[in-house]
């Protein structure tokens, strides 16, 4: 989906009902406004951080063994700084 929209002289901008029907936007509801690099980015606050973070990333740790790892990390870590 892509729109244009035009900054208006309080420097506001209209968000596109086909982009607020699909994202299920409401008024008043809040959106975090990122900055990277030359793009702008808007997302829906999440209502909870945590949940919205909870399992992100979870593949990259399925095939290990949560109660190894920090052991063999802190292992490695000692063998490269005992010499």
């Amino acid at each position: 989906m892509s729109d244009i929209v035009t900054l208006s002289a309080k420097n506001q901008v209209v968000i596109p009902r086909s982009a607020r029907q699909t994202l299920k936007l409401k008024p008043g509801q809040q959106l975090l406004v990122l900055v990277r690099d030359d793009h702008l980015i808007m997302v829906p606050k999440p209502d909870d951080f945590v949940a919205r973070l909870r399992g992100l990333h979870k593949e990259i740790w399925e095939k290990t063994d949560s109660q190894r790892y920090p052991e063999t990390e802190r292992n490695a870590w000692e063998a490269s700084h005992n010499h």
